[in-house]
């Protein structure tokens, strides 16, 4: 059976877990806290599954797979159905644009450790902290907006009718938005999307409330 090392808040597993359910994989969940015992991702036996002391990570029979975005290509190239990137070349590299702003536009500057250096080594108030992540969840929200709004290709979901890596991507990452009172008025398309998508019995059970180690 597959092994996802996972943490409920964990945006990125977050991501993960939608791919699987969509595909209809039974994994087994290993939660990985990352605040207690000091962060139990940055243990020397996690660290063997995970050098960069991060989650998610895919075991896969002797395979240990990191990064998000690569679990899920990688599920998507070796269980194929249902696709979560199309078959055109050009499709794939929209779908792909939009998961990488999240992934790398929104995602790196919001993460817990990022937040955590704000508020410690750099002395920043909780305020302040709040406000920077409002900022570029706001802003990285917008330019996904602009991307998706009015577009032939937009549909039900991101791409068209089905969900693809980029819905697996945007979901957790409007969650998110919403934990931080983050503005959406001004993602209309975004929300649709999100609201569609939530409706899917593969993203309610990949939600944060519902997994085993939700506090």
């Amino acid at each position: 059976m597959l092994k996802l090392h996972t943490y409920f808040r964990s945006s990125a597993a977050y991501r993960v877990r939608i791919a699987l359910n969509l595909k209809n994989l039974e994994y087994e969940a290993i939660p990985v806290h990352l605040v207690k015992d000091g962060g139990q991702q940055l243990s020397a036996g996690y660290r063997r599954i995970n050098p960069a002391a991060m989650v998610p990570s895919l075991v896969d029979r002797e395979m240990a797979f990191s990064q998000s975005l690569a679990i899920i290509e990688y599920l998507d190239e070796t269980y194929p159905y249902p696709p979560l990137l199309p078959g055109d070349p050009a499709a794939r590299a929209r779908v792909r644009a939009i998961a990488l702003d999240v992934a790398c536009e929104i995602h790196p500057l919001n993460n817990l450790r990022v937040l955590k250096y704000l508020s410690g080594k750099l002395g920043v108030s909780e305020a302040e902290k709040n406000s920077w992540y409002r900022h570029w969840v706001e802003t990285g929200l917008a330019a996904i907006e602009a991307r998706l709004a009015d577009h032939p290709l937009t549909g039900k979901f991101c791409h068209g009718d089905h969900p693809t890596l980029a819905d697996c991507c945007l979901v957790p990452q409007v969650t998110n938005a919403r934990r931080f009172d983050c503005r959406l008025d001004h993602v209309p398309t975004v929300l649709r999307i999100d609201a569609e998508c939530r409706s899917l019995k593969a993203f309610i059970d990949a939600a944060p409330e519902n997994q085993p180690d939700a506090e």
